[in-house]
């Protein structure tokens, strides 16, 4: 804990001043540009990762990067997920998971969670990306096998944002794109989801267009 204090008393004295304009204007509100679905794991620094600011990520983090699928239940992601959409509006969600996945190497050896009886029913939830690797993967190595489970449980993740009525209504207006993404630890390397060819792809590729018009000063959409 003193190396946190010591770190807060350096934030205030050195990082703080340099962006003094930009808390003050976060003070008056805020308007992301995405709401982040991650997992909790500390090796996952969203910030480092998208190389955003103050301000540009709503992030919502879980063991898994999980989104429960919308009941009349409360919860606090769907809350979140409901005020980041009809609230502050934003124009994209990303759902990111992650290599060395703590919570999906539990998905798939679910007989290792006894003693973790809630994190074995929040689990749950990624019970069908564990069956299409079950089904699919049955050939493949320990390591193939779990990276499968990583991109099947982002897309499961994304088919249950999708049952969330705010997040119905903006993308049935044509306002809110979703993304998946899988983040490698190791090497820093992140792979999307393209909806349309029904496969994962290294972020600068699936990205290239929208990339090239960012900087060439166009819309970053």
């Amino acid at each position: 804990m003193p190396r946190f204090a010591a770190g807060v008393v350096r934030f205030q004295n050195e990082v703080y001043p340099q962006k003094k304009e930009l808390f003050e204007k976060l003070s008056k509100g805020q308007a992301p540009e995405a709401l982040f679905i991650a997992c909790s794991d500390s090796r996952v620094e969203t910030a480092m990762i998208t190389q955003t600011e103050p301000g540009d990520l709503f992030i919502v983090r879980n063991a898994g990067n999980i989104v429960p699928p919308h009941t009349s239940h409360t919860g606090g992601v769907t809350a979140s997920i409901e005020f980041a959409v009809a609230a502050l509006k934003v124009p994209h969600i990303v759902i990111c998971g992650h290599t060395e996945c703590g919570a999906m190497k539990g998905a798939l050896n679910p007989e290792g969670l006894d003693g973790l009886p809630h994190v074995r029913e929040w689990l749950g939830y990624s019970k069908a990306a564990v069956e299409i690797v079950n089904a699919r993967g049955k050939e493949l190595s320990d390591e193939a096998r779990m990276h499968m489970l990583l991109q099947q449980n982002v897309v499961l993740q994304l088919q249950h944002l999708k049952t969330h009525p705010k997040v119905a209504m903006r993308l049935a207006t044509g306002d809110l794109q979703l993304h998946g993404w899988v983040y490698d630890i190791k090497t820093g390397d992140v792979e999307a989801w393209d909806e349309a060819q029904q496969e994962f792809s290294p972020v600068d590729v699936r990205y290239a267009k929208e990339m090239a018009a960012l900087a060439a000063g166009g819309c970053a959409a």
